[in-house]
């Protein structure tokens, strides 16, 4: 399998006059359409990773490839656009738009490009809905769900754009255990049946057990990496 994502040597200090060196030294390769769990103590760099891998932010030093393309030395409009094409993301707070329903919610990517929603999108964002089970509250408000459906909803709507990859911070840190469990099958199911490239940042070690890989950040190092396949 070919890797989607591939750090080297990568660095990350924040600050000028009192530099806080938060990650050193990181070198990451994911391959496509793997299952990738992330654990570490608050703190210890894993979410600043993240977001140098969904090109949110840059590493003050090192190279960054997404996809074969090398992400640390792009421009914004470049990294806007590949993250629009090759990257979904999942956090803990599902950042829904309360004033929308969810059906629209899923459709937000193309609203806020000012792209033109065809009845092919829309019928893809219905399937969507269907995949996560959310067939009969496509109509609801944002706000008039239970906080399962809210997240169903966040994850449908990171795989309008069809990505190869997508992010999860923490998805399912603000639910219950059952829920928890039922997020995190629709989660591999998504990964079985379209091949897409998870890393999940996860608190819960009985769910990173769970992923094909689990990757253990400390200090902002790489302390552990142990993969079943």
């Amino acid at each position: 399998m070919d890797n989607v994502i591939k750090l080297s040597n990568v660095n990350k200090i924040y600050g000028t006059t009192i530099k806080t060196q938060v990650l050193f030294d990181v070198d990451l390769a994911v391959q496509q359409g793997s299952f990738n769990g992330i654990i570490g103590a608050s703190g210890s760099g894993k979410s600043t990773l993240l977001n140098i891998v969904g090109t949110l932010d840059k590493p003050t030093s090192g190279e960054v490839f997404i996809g074969g393309q090398r992400t640390d030395q792009m421009n914004k409009n470049e990294l806007a656009r590949l993250r629009n094409e090759t990257i979904g993301f999942i956090f803990q707070f599902h950042y829904l738009l309360p004033e929308f329903t969810a059906f629209e919610n899923v459709l937000m990517p193309y609203y806020i490009k000012n792209k033109k929603i065809d009845r092919k999108l829309e019928a893809r964002a219905h399937e969507l809905m269907d995949l996560v089970g959310l067939s009969k509250v496509k109509n609801n408000l944002a706000g008039n769900m239970s906080g399962g459906q809210q997240q169903r909803t966040a994850i449908a709507r990171s795989l309008i754009n069809n990505p190869k990859i997508i992010l999860a911070d923490e998805p399912t840190g603000n639910l219950d255990s059952e829920t928890t469990e039922i997020i995190y099958e629709l989660l591999r199911d998504i990964n079985k049946d379209f091949g897409t490239t998870f890393v999940v940042i996860t608190h819960d070690r009985r769910i990173a057990e769970k992923t094909d890989r689990i990757i253990e950040i400390k200090d902002g190092k790489i302390y552990t990496d142990f993969a079943r396949f």
